[in-house]
């Protein structure tokens, strides 16, 4: 007589158990990985670090994915920190020296376009996704759109903009050393509120966030960054609301970027990165150093000093560009004034870039 088994609902749930477990894991992966690259002082290690994170358990089949809505969230969260930068002066800078931010976004976009073309040409990676990988913005903003479009791959596209980041921020630290300019230790926002008025603060910023991402995504480009973004550099700078963000607030909100994008990746993926990866590493350190040389200009047409043109004029997205500008004391108004002008203006000729840029591709051979 084959023995009797026990009730369903008394049946261990192992599958549910070891997807809690890979949770967990992930989560305890995140942590060390975000505390190792702070404890170097890497500018935006708190979603470089989870997003390597999430490649691995991406590729190695965990089958976990992160919610679209946290990623969203965690957008919108940067965009506030991005609004909480912003003041008055900033603004100033940008009417007073509009004339060279103009040329500078102009040259920067055109640099950019050039190394599109031949990496779109010789780098062995579909038209449109190299495209997007190799426009110069918010990493963030740039996954977004590239998510938004049929033809692109959004993860090489995120690995593209990643690659570029990383470049950026080793670069700029030996700029940073060679300049003689001490990198200060890595910072966070504010600890959770401790009375009520930094309460109602905390819950002021976490409705931009949210009403922020609920109003503007699907209704504009990188919309779930942009929009908090905008609503919060309204309020902060007509001082109608103070924006709080802790720091475990802002590292959960890296992680989320992070953690999506890298749980994306797939075996598949990761081989077509791979195979190119020699070639978007050339490429990002080639737009550096052309970037480099139009900071150059923008140092002889404006009062400023070059880590503060470099960072301005850098291909390496407005927020991680200004926890740069933050930690080696450069002009963070300046450096946010430009990036951001330059994220509006890819914004609205980004996709024309991108049709133009894979026009280059080379024509895909048909087999019979």
């Amino acid at each position: 007589m084959a023995p009797s088994l026990p009730p369903e609902s008394s049946r261990p749930s192992s599958p549910r158990l070891h997807r809690a477990g890979l949770w967990l894991a992930l989560f305890a992966a995140c942590c060390v990985a975000s505390g190792v690259l702070n404890h170097w002082h890497m500018p935006a290690g708190g979603f470089i670090g989870p997003m390597l994170v999430g490649i691995a358990f991406g590729i190695s089949g965990s089958g976990l994915r992160l919610p679209r809505r946290c990623f969203k969230l965690g957008q919108g969260t940067v965009g506030v920190l991005i609004a909480h930068t912003m003041t008055m002066s900033v603004l100033m800078t940008i009417l007073d020296g509009w004339l060279v931010m103009v040329l500078a976004t102009a040259i920067t976009l055109l640099l950019s376009l050039l190394v599109g073309i031949v990496l779109v040409r010789y780098g062995g990676l579909p038209g449109s996704t190299a495209a997007w990988g190799t426009t110069p913005g918010a990493a963030a903003a740039m996954v977004a759109m590239a998510e938004e479009r049929e033809d692109t791959d959004p993860r090489i596209v995120a690995a593209m903009q990643y690659v570029r980041v990383v470049c950026v921020v080793l670069v700029g630290a030996l700029v940073s050393h060679w300049l003689g300019v001490s990198g200060a230790p890595a910072r966070g926002g504010s600890g959770f509120p401790e009375d009520l008025a930094a309460a109602i603060d905390l819950a002021i910023t976490l409705a931009v966030v949210g009403g922020g991402v609920w109003l503007c995504d699907r209704r504009m480009p990188a919309g779930a960054l942009l929009g908090p973004m905008l609503i919060g550099t309204v309020l902060h700078l007509a001082g109608w609301a103070t924006l709080s963000m802790p720091a475990p607030l802002l590292m959960l909100a890296y992680g989320f970027i992070g953690v999506y994008v890298g749980l994306r990746f797939d075996r598949a993926a990761l081989a077509t990165v791979a195979r190119s990866l020699g070639k978007m590493v050339l490429a990002s350190l080639v737009l550096i150093a052309l970037c480099a040389l139009s900071a150059l200009l923008m140092v002889g047409l404006m009062d400023t000093s070059f880590i503060t043109a470099y960072l301005a004029t850098s291909p390496g997205g407005l927020d991680s560009m200004t926890i740069i500008a933050i930690d080696t004391h450069a002009d963070v108004g300046l450096v946010v004034a430009l990036q951001t002008l330059r994220l509006f203006t890819v914004v609205l000729v980004g996709p024309a870039m991108a049709r133009f840029i894979a026009r280059f591709a080379p024509p895909v051979k048909e087999t019979f």
